[in-house]
Formats: C-alpha cells, sequence, structure tokens
C-alpha cells in the first residue's frame, strides 16, 4: 500500500499540470463538488502545503541564507519589485475592474512559489539557490506583502495590512517552521524519509482543492459573463508571469550570475505562490470574489510554464553544447 501512495505521489509530482486542470474542468461543471473549500478550510489546506514544504527544509537550506548573502539579496529585490511593479502596469494597461485587478496585484505581491524548486532542479539551475530564495521570500512575506499591497492597490479598494500580517504569519511562517522543527527532530528515524516521499502528493492535491474552492466560488460570474472575462484576465496573468520570467533572468545577467544562477532567477521571480494569493483573496476581499480568479488562474498556468520554461531551458542548453547556434 505504501509503494502505491509513493508512486501517487511521483505521478501527482510529474504531472502537476494535468491534474490541476482536470481538477478545475471538473469543477466548473460540478460546481457543488467543492464548495465546502473555503473559509477555514482553505487555510487549513495552504498550511498544510506549507507544512509540506518545512518537512523538506533541513538547517543547510537556511544556512545559504548567511552564506550567499548577495546572491538572496538580488534575488530578494528582484522578487518583490519586479511582480508587484509588473502586476501594477499591467492592471494600468488592461484598464482592469477592481476586483480582477486586486487578484493580479495580490499575486504580484505574493512571495516565490513552493514548486519553483523542481523547475530549478529539472533545468539544471541552482538548486541550492532557489531554496534560499524561496526562504528568503516566504520568511519577508509577512510584511513585504501587506506593504507592497498598499501601495500598489491601496488606492483601489482597503487593505488590511495587520490583518494580512497575521494571516501570512499563520498560513506560512508557522506550518513551515513545523516542518522544519519535525525534520529536524526525526530525520534520521527510518519511517521520516517515506513520510516525506509522500509529501509532493499531498502538496499538489491540497493545491487542486484550493483552485476547485476557487472555480465554485467565481462559477456563477464565469457562466453570467462568458468566456469573454476568462481570457481576458488569463491573458493579463500570462502577460504578468512570461514578463517575471524573462525579467528575472535580465536581473541574473545584471548582476553577472551563471547560466544556472540566471535560470533560478527567472523561475523564482515568475513563479508565485499563487496558493497564498487565492487564499488572501477570499479572506479580505470576500466583497469582490472576482478577485480569488486571477490567483486560480495563476495557480494553473505558473505550474504549467514552469515546466514548458525548465524544459526550454535544458533544450537551449543543449543545442549550446552541440553548437548548433
Amino acid at each position: 500500500m505504501l509503494s502505491v501512495l509513493q508512486k501517487v505521489s511521483r505521478w501527482l509530482a510529474g504531472y502537476t499540470s494535468i491534474f490541476i486542470i482536470a481538477i478545475a474542468v471538473f469543477t466548473f461543471f460540478v460546481p457543488v463538488t467543492f464548495k465546502w473549500v473555503s473559509g477555514v478550510t482553505q487555510t487549513v489546506i495552504l498550511g498544510i502545503i506549507m507544512l509540506t514544504m518545512g518537512l523538506t527544509l533541513t538547517t543547510g537550506d537556511f544556512k545559504i541564507l548567511a552564506r550567499r548573502p548577495f546572491d538572496i539579496l538580488i534575488g530578494a529585490c528582484a522578487q518583490f519589485v519586479i511582480m508587484p511593479g509588473m502586476a501594477y502596469l499591467l492592471v494600468r494597461v488592461f484598464r482592469l475592474e477592481p476586483a480582477l485587478a486586486v487578484g493580479i496585484l495580490l499575486v504580484g505581491c505574493c512571495p516565490g512559489g513552493v514548486s519553483s524548486n523542481i523547475m530549478s532542479f529539472l533545468c539544471h539551475g541552482d538548486v541550492a539557490f532557489s531554496v534560499g530564495m524561496t526562504c528568503a521570500s516566504t520568511l519577508l512575506a509577512p510584511v513585504m506583502t501587506p506593504f507592497l499591497m498598499k501601495i500598489v492597490a491601496g488606492e483601489i479598494v482597503a487593505i488590511d495590512a495587520v490583518g494580512m500580517f497575521l494571516n501570512i504569519l499563520i498560513v506560512t511562517i508557522i506550518p513551515v517552521a513545523i516542518g522544519c522543527f519535525l525534520n529536524y527532530n526525526f530525520s534520521s528515524r527510518r519511517s521520516f524519509p517515506v513520510v516525506q516521499s509522500l509529501m509532493p502528493g499531498l502538496s499538489v492535491i491540497c493545491l487542486a482543492l484550493i483552485v476547485g474552492g476557487v472555480i465554485s466560488t467565481v462559477h456563477d460570474d464565469l457562466v453570467a459573463r462568458g468566456v469573454v472575462m476568462f481570457f481576458w484576465t488569463f491573458g493579463v496573468v500570462f502577460l504578468h508571469n512570461s514578463s517575471g520570467y524573462l525579467l528575472g533572468w535580465f536581473a541574473g545577467r545584471l548582476a553577472g550570475f551563471n547560466t544556472a544562477k540566471k535560470r533560478t532567477v527567472s523561475i523564482e521571480v515568475g513563479m508565485q505562490n499563487a496558493g497564498l494569493a487565492t487564499n488572501l483573496a477570499a479572506n479580505f476581499f470576500a466583497a469582490q470574489p472576482l478577485a480569488v480568479l486571477p490567483c486560480a488562474i495563476s495557480c494553473v498556468w505558473h505550474s504549467i510554464s514552469g515546466t514548458i520554461l525548465a524544459g526550454l531551458f535544458l533544450r537551449w542548453g543543449q543545442l549550446k553544447k552541440s553548437n548548433k547556434i
């Protein structure tokens, strides 16, 4: 039974995008399925995702923050300047309605996504640097996300900065800390690696539940307003995500990083913790339910685009080695 669960976990980790898209499509046609994923339940599910992240972190991962301060500083600055800045620009250019604008801005102000470390590994990036960037942006998120939302979204909607700070602390920092504590104290036990091997699959399932819950919430609005709103929002999400990849790569180039580091910065900047954005949208902007739509689209699209970009980076490296370009 255990070996079956491990295989399922590996499959879910390898086919995250397909699984999440399948859940999203299914929920659209049967929206009642995930109506229960809201409020406190959604917060708990996001906390489980962050707990799975903490269970994979070691003290060595945090030492990277001290050993490579310049790399982490460049990465953190790129993370919290490029994505909020691009979100603000796109909201202005596309003249998004307030609810959708809040969703895009939330995605831009959140820390890097959990799965970015996997993408860095797949494209032969600097995995240690990737983990360090994810740790740094997650630790900074309780302060930076509310602060940046005040700046970029304060004129659109009232921002409860203190409440947002506490919420992010509860659903990110505390679960990650618990996971790290468990890893530090029980990693030497024979059963612990087995538990860790099941975490990727659990994380994917939890993310799918959040996406399903969001689709259930916005289902009626999507049906009422048709596909135009969906594709208009997707276009903004696509441009926001793509600009993060591109400008992240250029930030690494300006910093003089090698190829592996440039790939890592690109992926770390472009892939956001859209699950956290979804939770914040649902808890703090419930009066504007459509705010969760850009977050849900980002949950799905960032996984797809990250996989595509990792493959392109690999292909590009192979072509360079073969002297074809």
